[in-house]
């Protein structure tokens, strides 16, 4: 049995989650989520590390192994770290079994990824990072138009004529959505426009990567976006794919706990090299 810490530090926020790993019963304890915000994101991850187990009534001393992914390869106080496609293919396999493909939509870049029933990664593709296709470009096209996050997904589904996001570059296409708000372009026909430019992009790159059926899984900060997840079916119907585009409330989670449940299989292995 091992007690695992999975910490995945994104461009805008800090995931941590604590495991409890015997063989195949894997049991998720507790989770923490901080936003970033100029602060230091390694600050960050430690603070949330000793608070996880703090508050479950843990010690550094009592964790078997602590993984981390994403942009903390520089944790100092980690046991290991694992690639980011290694870990989001593993956690997106633990929210849904079925899942069998990724689509991680981050802040500032996103990845699809295929994998097999263990979660090995069998292959994956990368948007670029000036692709407006990421969370932080969303992010931002919201506050010009004076829209909450949260009421992104709701308002992308009122649209009734959206105009398409046609630059790939965040720069050009963030000057395309002020041409369009001065054409008197409504705020929901602006946001489902986006939310098809960014799912287009990402079925394109899982077409590519040779998928065309079965439960795609999404994971981070945008995948509980209701309006792009309501894209991609479109997206996904047009280029004649039969996709199930599933995620859950615990899908920005899914690269630290991916990173956890990796973290108990490497120290597993480790402990049975050491008592042969």
């Amino acid at each position: 049995m091992a007690l695992t810490v999975g910490i995945d530090v994104g461009t805008g926020v800090v995931k941590t989650v604590l495991f409890r790993v015997d063989g195949d019963k894997i049991e998720f304890i507790d989770k923490s989520l901080y936003r970033i915000r100029q602060r230091d994101p390694l600050a960050l991850a430690e603070q949330s590390y000793d608070e996880i187990l703090e508050k479950n009534g843990f010690t550094r001393d009592d964790v078997d192994y602590c993984a981390t992914t994403g942009d903390a390869e520089s944790v100092t106080f980690s046991t290991g770290h694992f690639y980011t496609m290694t870990t989001h293919a593993r956690g997106a396999l633990y929210l849904d079994p079925e899942a069998r493909a990724v689509c991680d939509i981050g802040a500032l870049n996103g990845r699809a990824i295929t994998m097999n029933e263990d979660g090995k990664v069998l292959n994956y593709k990368m948007t670029s990072q000036c692709a407006s296709g990421s969370g932080q470009f969303l992010e931002n096209i919201a506050r010009y138009l004076g829209v909450a996050q949260d009421e992104i997904g709701e308002l992308s589904q009122q649209a009734d004529e959206p105009e398409i996001c046609s630059s790939i570059c965040a720069v050009l296409a963030e000057t395309d959505v002020i041409n369009m708000v001065s054409r008197g372009i409504s705020g929901p026909n602006i946001l489902k426009g986006i939310h098809i430019s960014m799912a287009d992009r990402f079925v394109k790159m899982l077409k590519s990567l040779k998928v065309r059926s079965g439960v795609l899984f999404a994971t981070g900060g945008l995948a509980l976006d209701d309006g792009l997840i309501a894209a991609f079916k479109e997206c996904a119907e047009k280029q004649k794919m039969d996709l199930d585009v599933r995620s859950t409330e615990d899908s920005i989670y899914a690269g630290a706990i991916g990173a956890a449940i990796w973290g108990a299989f490497r120290f597993e292995k480790l402990r049975v090299q050491e008592a042969a």
